[in-house]
C-alpha cells in the first residue's frame, strides 16, 4: 500500500515537473516569435459580459482607488502597475482587467481616456517581457477576455498607435494561450482558456477555418470537464455559474455574427442549467460545497434569466454525486463523493457527507464555505472537515490536503471509496444513506450518515453511525474522540431550550427546534467564511462523542409552528 502510494506521488511530481517545463519553454519561445506575429488591424465584435457592474468602483478607478480582492489600493495619479500591490490576489484581480467592466457605468469621454490609460501603462511594463503574476494562464485569460468585450471603453477615440499596441497585445494573449492550453492539466482554467480561444476567432478577423478549429478545441474540452448530469469535474457548485458568464455570450457571438455554433456548445449550456438549479437554496443562493463562495444575486439572475430548460430541479447528480431532497418549502443538498482526479482535487475540500438544509427563505445548516480573498491559512481551513456540517474523528480531515509549493494544495491520502443509496419509504419520506472510508486508514471506522425528508417538509431525521468492517479489528479497543458539527447561517437566532435541543429562528420568523436525544449540543462561535461582505462571525452546534462508547447519534429538525 504504502509503495503504491509512493508510485502514485512519483506519477504526479513527474507529470508536474514536466508541465512547468512546457509552460517554461512556451514563455521563452513566445519571446523568440514576437516579431513573426500577425497583428489584426481591428475587431469585428465585442462579444457581451453579463458580470454585473458597479458605478461606485467606477468612480473610485476614476480617483485612482482599486478595492479589489478585499484590499484597497491609494494609488492617486501614479499606475497601480508601478506600486507595491497589497496581496497577491489583490495582483491576480487587478491584472487580469476584470474591473474594466465597471468603466461602463460611466460614459464619458474621461471614463474612457482613464481605462486607456491603465491599459496602456500595463502593455509598457508586461507586453515585452512574457513572466510573472500578469502571465499567469488564469490571470492572462480573465485578461484577453476583459479586452475582448470591453474593447468599446478602451479604444473608443483611441489614437491609430494605441490602437495597433492594444491589437498586437491581443496577438500576443492568442499566440501564448494557444500554446499554454496544451501545458496544464485537467482544471476550470483550461477549460477558460478555451473558452478565451473561441471567442478571439470571433472577435478578431480570423479565416472560417481558425473560427472551426477553435470550436473543436473547446467541445472536446467540454466533453472532459462538464459532467453527464451538468455539474463541473472540480464538484464546484459556482463552476457552473462562472462558465455560463462566458459561455453565454460565445454563444450569442456565434449567433449574432451568422457562424456555425461548435456541436457541444448549446447541449453543454442546455445541461449545466439544471445542474446550477440544483444547488439553489430557497433564498436563491448557491449551497458552500467543494471551493464555492458567495454568489452575487445579480450575476446569479442575469444568467438564469437565459434558461429555457424549465423543471424542477434533479433529486441527484449521479456523475456529480450530490443528493437533493426537497419537500414543501425546504431543501436539504448532500456531499455524497469524493474529487474526480488529484488534478481537479486542488480547489476540493474534505467534506465529504456533509449536509447544507434551507427552509423557506432562510439558510439554516451551511458549510463554512470558501473565503473569496485571504491568505493559504484561511483557505486551508475552509477546506478541512471541521468546517463542514459533518463529523470528525480525532480532529483530523476525512482526506489530507498536501502543503506542497511543488504540487499544489492536492487532497490526497484520505477517502477511497463512497457508497450512497436513495429510497423512499412507506409513508412518502425522502431518505439517503451515505458512507465513506476517509476514516478507515487512521482510526478503522466507517462513517455512515443516513438523513430523512419528511412527506411535508417539517421533520428532518438524522442517524450518523461508526463501525468497523471486517479486517479492521487490530484498532478495535482504541478511545478515538468525535465531533459533530453543524454549522449554523450567520443570519440565524440560536436559544437553549434543553441540554438537548436547540432553538433556530429565520429573521422573518421561521423557526426549527434541533435535538439530539441523549446528548448535549454545545453553541461554539464559528466563522462563515462565504459572506457577500467577507469573512463573518456565526455560531456551530458542537455535540462531542467518543468511539467505541458512542457510535450512533441520532438528531432531527423539526419545524415550530
Amino acid at each position: 500500500m504504502l509503495m503504491a502510494e509512493r508510485r502514485h506521488h512519483v506519477a504526479l511530481w513527474t507529470t508536474e515537473a514536466r508541465r512547468r517545463l512546457c509552460r517554461r519553454m512556451t514563455t521563452l519561445g513566445m519571446a523568440r516569435c514576437r516579431v513573426l506575429l500577425d497583428v489584426p488591424d481591428r475587431l469585428v465584435v465585442a462579444p457581451t459580459d453579463l458580470r454585473s457592474i458597479d458605478p461606485y468602483m467606477a468612480e473610485e478607478i476614476m480617483e485612482g482607488r482599486f478595492a479589489l480582492a478585499g484590499k484597497l489600493l491609494e494609488a492617486g495619479d501614479i499606475s497601480p502597475f508601478l506600486m507595491q500591490l497589497p496581496s497577491r490576489a489583490f495582483a491576480d484581480r487587478l491584472h487580469s482587467f476584470a474591473f474594466l467592466r465597471h468603466m461602463r457605468a460611466i460614459r464619458t469621454p474621461q471614463a474612457r481616456t482613464r481605462a486607456r490609460n491603465l491599459v496602456s501603462s500595463w502593455m509598457n511594463l508586461h507586453n515585452r517581457k512574457i513572466s510573472g503574476i500578469a502571465w499567469e494562464p488564469q490571470v492572462a485569460t480573465e485578461r484577453m477576455i476583459a479586452f475582448l468585450c470591453h474593447s468599446p471603453v478602451v479604444l473608443q477615440g483611441a489614437e491609430s498607435g494605441f490602437y495597433r499596441r492594444f491589437m498586437k497585445s491581443l496577438a500576443v494573449h492568442r499566440r501564448y494561450l494557444s500554446k499554454v492550453a496544451g501545458c496544464l492539466g485537467d482544471s476550470e482554467t483550461r477549460l477558460r482558456i478555451h473558452i478565451a480561444l473561441a471567442m478571439a476567432s470571433l472577435a478578431i478577423p480570423s479565416t472560417d477555418k481558425a473560427i472551426r478549429r477553435e470550436g473543436h478545441k473547446l467541445d472536446r474540452e467540454l466533453e472532459r470537464q462538464i459532467l453527464a448530469d451538468g455539474g463541473h469535474a472540480s464538484r464546484n457548485p459556482r463552476a457552473a455559474l462562472e462558465l455560463l458568464l462566458d459561455l453565454l455570450p460565445l454563444r450569442q457571438t456565434y449567433i449574432n455574427l451568422g457562424q456555425d455554433v461548435p456541436g457541444k456548445l448549446i447541449p453543454t449550456i442546455d445541461r449545466i442549467f439544471p445542474a446550477l438549479r440544483f444547488f439553489r437554496h430557497q433564498d436563491g443562493d448557491l449551497a458552500l460545497f467543494n471551493g464555492a463562495s458567495a454568489t452575487p444575486a445579480t450575476e446569479l439572475m442575469s444568467v438564469l434569466r437565459y434558461d429555457e430548460t424549465g423543471g424542477k430541479p434533479f433529486k441527484a447528480l449521479p456523475h456529480s454525486q450530490y443528493h437533493r431532497l426537497t419537500a414543501g418549502e425546504t431543501t436539504l443538498l448532500i456531499d455524497a463523493g469524493k474529487p474526480t482526479s488529484p488534478e481537479l482535487s486542488r480547489s476540493a475540500h474534505a467534506g465529504c457527507l456533509s449536509f447544507e438544509m434551507s427552509a423557506g427563505r432562510n439558510r439554516f445548516i451551511v458549510n463554512a464555505g470558501a473565503p473569496k480573498f485571504s491568505g493559504r491559512d484561511f483557505r486551508l481551513l475552509s477546506r478541512s472537515t471541521a468546517a463542514h456540517s459533518t463529523a470528525t474523528l480525532g480532529e483530523t480531515s476525512s482526506a489530507r490536503i498536501l502543503t506542497s509549493s511543488f504540487l499544489g494544495p492536492m487532497m490526497m491520502d484520505g477517502l477511497e471509496t463512497v457508497e450512497a443509496r436513495r429510497w423512499d419509504d412507506a409513508y412518502g419520506n425522502d431518505w439517503v444513506k451515505a458512507s465513506h472510508d476517509g476514516y478507515l486508514k487512521n482510526f478503522g471506522y466507517i462513517h455512515q450518515r443516513e438523513i430523512g425528508l419528511a412527506a411535508k417538509g417539517n421533520k428532518i431525521k438524522g442517524h450518523d453511525h461508526f463501525f468497523m468492517p471486517e479486517g479492521a479489528g487490530g484498532k478495535a479497543g482504541r478511545s478515538v474522540p468525535g465531533t459533530l458539527r453543524f454549522h449554523v447561517h450567520p443570519a440565524i437566532l440560536l436559544q437553549r431550550l434543553q441540554a438537548d435541543t436547540i432553538r433556530m429562528a429565520a429573521p422573518d420568523g421561521e423557526t426549527w427546534l434541533f435535538s439530539v436525544p441523549g446528548q448535549t449540543v454545545a453553541i461554539e462561535e464559528d466563522v462563515f467564511f462565504a459572506d457577500v461582505s467577507g469573512i463573518r462571525g456565526s455560531h456551530q452546534l458542537v455535540i462531542e462523542f467518543s468511539l467505541p462508547d458512542t457510535c450512533d447519534l441520532r438528531w432531527m429538525l423539526k419545524q415550530q409552528v
